[in-house]
């Protein structure tokens, strides 16, 4: 297990695909990456979603990569015509693609006699790459300067995610849930002069529509334990006890 940071680090996801922007497909692969990203203590900034455009990905793969710790990007890295991930990226960089000689041996042992052009494609990655071995019959995970470029298939990224996880642990969010019997509207003064005293807790109110017990939920999450059992304190004492249905 890598060691655990105590600075909390940002990341960026790129989702890359037609299919996603066009209704074809649903994409899967940010909801997974957030949730998986946030229990290991990192937070996520922004989410972009962007077609199969080599300009596209180069420019906002840069962007990100300025922006934050970390980059994951999905799709855009398999053998067809619009798989263009690599190459916007090394576009962007202003670097060479390269045939990496490792992955060329991978393929020709995949394919055999059927190895084409197309195949040895995916053996083209951004100058100066690192490439990260994870299971013993997949092509490895490509990591280029604070980018990880992972392939748009959910199952094939899920895989590959947990395999590396671990590497990205930095100290956890700490989270507490109220259960408010009240319209948004009775509670936003008491939460915004909470959230005004306290800019590094995360306060978020979120309506519940249907459920005759409560009707909101409040969530207050941060890096300090200490922290957060001292704002939900200030919390319970300006939200009357009597609209709080729990506290977990």
């Amino acid at each position: 297990m890598s060691e655990i940071s105590s600075k909390t680090k940002s990341a960026g996801i790129i989702i890359i695909g037609n299919e996603i922007l066009s209704g074809k497909v649903q994409d899967e692969n940010s909801y997974f990456l957030v949730s998986e990203l946030r229990s290991i203590g990192v937070d996520v900034l922004r989410i972009s979603v962007i077609p199969d455009d080599i300009k596209t990905i180069g420019e906002e793969s840069l962007l990100f990569s300025k922006s934050y710790d970390h980059v994951f990007t999905s799709g855009g890295i398999g053998p067809t015509h619009d798989d263009v991930t690599i190459e916007g990226i090394a576009k962007a960089f202003d670097v060479d693609m390269v045939f990496d000689h490792k992955l060329v041996k991978w393929l020709n042992n995949r394919y055999g006699d059927s190895m084409n052009e197309a195949a040895l494609k995916m053996a083209l990655v951004p100058a100066g790459a690192e490439l990260l071995h994870t299971e013993a019959n997949s092509l490895p995970t490509i990591f280029f300067k604070n980018i990880i470029i992972f392939p748009g298939i959910p199952s094939l990224l899920r895989k590959k995610f947990l395999a590396i996880k671990e590497r990205f642990r930095c100290s956890s969010f700490f989270i507490k849930r109220l259960f408010i019997y009240a319209d948004e509207s009775y509670i936003a003064g008491s939460l915004t002069s909470i959230a005004e005293a306290n800019p590094d807790v995360a306060i978020g109110s979120y309506p519940i529509i249907g459920n005759p017990e409560y009707r909101v939920i409040v969530t207050v999450e941060s890096k300090s334990e200490e922290t957060l059992k001292w704002v939900i304190e200030d919390l319970l004492k300006l939200i009357p006890k009597r609209v709080v249905l729990k506290v977990e």
